[in-house]
């Protein structure tokens, strides 16, 4: 069995990866490789797996706290307690942090051109399960500066161009097809019709029946959670023979998309965030 992290091992390498995170938020590169092998001299003999692992940790609980996450590391549950204790004090609550973060979540983004829609399709993420009891107790409620997926979510340059590319990939595909009129009656609802409809793109299958399709958008990794109105889960539900969950990701940097068939409510785990009161 491996030892456990001390604070010195855990604050050592969450503030490794708030360096990192920081830079990547603000559009510089680094090297992984060269972060890793210098954290390793301040470490007590660990392995780079188990480096990797921990800043997998990391990258869990900022995702669990609707916070950016480095897109090189894939969410891993099963973390101590300390550490997030840690990230909540080294990253959360970080003034430089929070500025960075704000910046990527709400600076304006178009569609880009010339991509490569053969190479873009990628699989849901895997459900992160934290198997840890005593992690398992951290409060999930901890005061945060922000929000950022929900500012992320009111980005509305950001959504347009999410919607945008989306567009252009349906024509693509039903081209791809052979069915060029098909491709020439995708229509972008959001635009025509306005918010309120419960999707975004009207498309079409090879067949000629029609696909309904809500797009949402991250600048951040593929695991960000996302917000959905009731108007679309409802939706969803009236429609899950026909209705795609289309979640563009990483959209800056390289963008990529996995896709969801039918039912919101069969295929998501959603948490009530807010409600509508009355007296």
């Amino acid at each position: 069995m491996s030892q456990v992290w001390s604070r010195e091992e855990v604050e050592a390498a969450v503030a490794d990866y708030r360096r990192m995170l920081i830079q990547e938020l603000s559009g510089q590169k680094y090297s992984k490789t060269e972060h890793r092998r210098a954290l390793q001299k301040l470490l007590n003999d660990r392995s780079e797996g188990s480096i990797e692992r921990k800043h997998q940790n990391i990258s869990a609980i900022l995702i669990a706290m609707n916070c950016p996450s480095i897109a090189g590391y894939k969410r891993l549950g099963n973390y101590q307690a300390l550490l997030h204790e840690v990230v909540v004090e080294q990253i959360v609550d970080d003034p430089l942090f929070d500025q960075a973060a704000l910046h990527a979540a709400t600076q304006p983004a178009v569609a880009p051109e010339g991509i490569d829609f053969g190479y873009w399709l990628d699989d849901p993420p895997k459900p992160c399960k934290v198997s840890d009891p005593i992690a398992a107790k951290a409060p999930s409620f901890l005061p945060v500066q922000r929000d950022y997926v929900a500012r992320e979510a009111r980005n509305r340059a950001l959504g347009k161009a999410g919607e945008e590319l989306v567009l252009a990939y349906e024509r693509d595909r039903l081209e791809r097809l052979g069915q060029e009129a098909l491709a020439g009656k995708v229509e972008h609802i959001a635009s025509t019709r306005g918010d309120g409809a419960g999707y975004d793109i009207l498309s079409y299958e090879e067949s000629g029946r029609e696909r309904f399709i809500e797009v949402k958008t991250t600048a951040f990794p593929k695991a960000t959670p996302f917000y959905v109105s009731r108007n679309e889960v409802d939706f969803s539900e009236r429609t899950k023979r026909q209705f795609h969950l289309y979640r563009l990701f990483e959209f800056r940097a390289r963008p990529r998309m996995f896709m969801l068939r039918g039912n919101m409510r069969e295929r998501l785990k959603l948490d009530a965030v807010s409600y509508r009161a009355t007296v």
